[in-house]
């Protein structure tokens, strides 16, 4: 079982940042692809953004392209997600996920979720 435990969320007004991160624990953490996604109310969770077991492949969904940015420090046993620029529809639960054998956008590919962290921004 890994488990994994969101931070960095909050209320921040539109044109600001925040980065979000995703600490693992309980399995190989550098064995994972990790996601990002949101669930924003009322919607289905969506994707944001994902990371390979390497740094090397990223993937983005276009509505955040150009501002968020996923890394991951395998040392640490931790994925973040820089977002910049934020826009009132940026507001939502962001999870983070970890994928074992696939990755990418779909919720499928992913074993593990953590809680998630409130991000909301105001116009």
């Amino acid at each position: 079982q890994m488990r994994l435990v969101e931070s960095g969320g909050g209320l921040v007004q539109a044109g600001g940042s925040l980065r979000l991160s995703c600490a693992a624990s309980g399995r190989t953490f550098s064995t994972y692809a990790m996601g990002w996604f949101r669930q924003a109310p009322g919607k289905e969770r969506e994707f944001v953004a994902a990371i390979t077991w390497s740094t090397d492949i990223t993937s983005y969904a276009d509505s955040v392209k150009g501002r968020f940015t996923i890394s991951r420090d395998n040392a640490k046993n931790t994925v973040y997600l820089q977002m910049s620029s934020l826009k009132p529809e940026d507001t939502a639960v962001y999870y983070c996920a970890a994928a074992s054998t696939a990755w990418g956008r779909g919720i499928r590919n992913y074993d593990y979720w953590g809680q998630g962290t409130q991000v909301t921004v105001s116009s």
